[in-house]
């Protein structure tokens, strides 16, 4: 597994991951359904950015089947986060759906991170998220490209961005950090979708230079298409 790809594994899982496997004493193995969420969710997270929907469908529902051996519909809920906060990193608008089916049994944290995906942050929320999100969560868009630019993390870059953008209009800085994030994965759907903004707000800006270039962009991603 590549190192990019290794570290949106991690943040993809961490939600679930943390709670089970960080929580095994020293020297115990992880359970099995433990182990076996998290490979699927990683693989998951990577098909559906990089635009391979059929993979990533099959693993999530693997994932999920995983986890429902535990009969704990709050692991459920971190699970389907994951799933979401993937949806929000490429700007996809669907509604959190699987979470919602298990909203009720959610933890304070989970529902604090459900509100931060949808840019509806009630207070005392920001420090009950993820702690990656925490230094952008407060921030106004226009005030985000530095925080952003500190995430070492290229998931949690992008759904930060992705966050901002769902709360309104963000500027071009994030607009570009959140393209150049993307397009240094290989996310295909991301990318794309990051680019289409681009575009728009480079045309409403007035530069047609951008906007030629990011069009050839999109050009090259819709040639390589599989």
């Amino acid at each position: 597994m590549s190192t990019a790809i290794a570290i949106t594994a991690r943040l993809a899982a961490a939600l679930l991951a943390a709670a089970v496997l960080g929580g095994c004493a020293s020297g115990k193995k992880a359970p099995d359904w433990a182990v076996n969420e998290q490979g699927a969710a990683e693989r998951a997270t990577d098909a559906y950015l990089s635009g391979n929907q059929r993979v990533a469908e099959a693993e999530w529902r693997r994932a999920r089947d995983e986890v429902s051996r535990t009969a704990r519909p709050d692991l459920l809920a971190r699970l389907e986060l994951a799933r979401c906060a993937a949806q929000v990193a490429a700007l996809e608008a669907a509604p959190c759906t699987g979470f919602e089916a298990v909203a009720q049994d959610a933890a304070d944290a989970e529902q604090a991170y459900a509100r931060y995906l949808q840019g509806q942050l009630a207070a005392g929320d920001v420090a009950l998220l993820p702690k990656a999100q925490q230094a952008v969560a407060p921030l106004a868009p226009e005030q985000a490209a530095a925080a952003l630019a500190a995430m070492e993390d290229p998931l949690s870059r992008l759904v930060a961005a992705g966050v901002l953008a769902v709360r309104g209009p963000v500027p071009m800085a994030v607009v570009t950090q959140a393209v150049d994030t993307a397009s240094a994965q290989g996310w295909r759907r991301a990318v794309m979708a990051w680019l289409i903004n681009q575009q728009r707000l480079a045309r409403e800006l007035g530069d047609t230079a951008l906007a030629d270039q990011v069009q050839r962009r999109l050009d090259l991603l819709q040639a390589t298409q599989k």
